[in-house]
């Protein structure tokens, strides 16, 4: 199979594996299939702004062109900062898209590799905020009814975890060495919360489901050598597995994929 197009994020299905697509142009190819085969994909040297379209030197926060990085309300800086986030007032970039996007409910969770972090999300983003994100396991503490909300929550919490996934340990998959029990650690979360008062303590959630995550991966790499398109035109090897938005290749190669969004490639599978 030959395509050309310009690659977006890697698309995901649950599962047992999760299943994964690569978009590239219009087509959408299946992965978890192609474990054990050769992969070839030459980047043409061209990047498109996956916001706009508009052709660009260089790519800013995974996709954007400059303009669109200082415009787009998917480029602004609560998609880093949720605590920051206006929306439900009507504020942002582009309170239309605030709205729809961030005036929405959320959840804050827990998710674990080779340590408990804490993150937000909003509550259509479950899963996959997960999947891309590589957790093994996940658990919903909070809803929330905006972003805002949210992203409070998550701050205050950061008193007791990192917000932050170690991609490295995630790819090389060094997990916890037990199962952790996430609901274990909500009276923890809960007595840390009241020092902030009810306003935040309210959202917590007691009867939500803890997931278990499994990827489609043969093998994991020892070390991890990340690859890139602005390092090296051409990058092939044989697919061993997909982690979150990663391509794991032989000889302890790894490839983001989002981090890519907008270079057109072509690709040979």
């Amino acid at each position: 199979m030959q395509l050309n197009g310009n690659l977006r994020k890697l698309k995901s299905e649950p599962g047992a594996p999760i299943r994964y697509q690569l978009p590239v142009g219009p087509e959408l190819v299946d992965l978890n299939e192609r474990l054990g085969q050769t992969i070839s994909m030459r980047f043409t040297g061209s990047i498109h702004c996956i916001a706009c379209g508009r052709k660009t030197k260089k790519s800013f926060q995974q996709g954007f062109c400059f303009p669109c990085f200082q415009k787009s309300p998917e480029a602004s800086e609560c998609i880093i900062r949720p605590e920051l986030c206006e929306g439900h007032r009507g504020q942002g970039r582009d309170p239309d898209w605030e709205k729809a996007n961030h005036a929405q409910a959320h959840v804050v969770y827990l998710a674990s590799v080779d340590a408990i972090k804490v993150g937000v999300t909003r509550s259509s983003q479950v899963p996959t905020r997960w999947i891309d994100q590589g957790a093994e396991f996940a658990l919903i503490i909070a809803r929330t009814p905006h972003r805002q909300l949210a992203g409070q929550i998550e701050v205050a919490l950061k008193g007791l975890y990192k917000d932050k996934t170690n991609w490295q340990s995630m790819l090389k998959n060094k997990v916890l060495p037990d199962q952790p029990n996430l609901k274990a650690e909500l009276p923890a979360i809960k007595a840390y919360l009241s020092q902030y008062g009810p306003d935040l303590v309210q959202y917590i959630k007691d009867r939500q489901k803890q997931h278990h995550l499994i990827y489609p991966v043969d093998n994991y790499p020892l070390k991890v050598k990340s690859l890139g398109f602005d390092k090296q035109e051409l990058i092939e090897g044989t697919l061993l597995g997909i982690r979150g938005q990663y391509l794991l290749l032989d000889q302890d190669r790894v490839l983001n994929i989002r981090k890519h969004a907008g270079y057109e490639i072509e690709l040979t599978i």
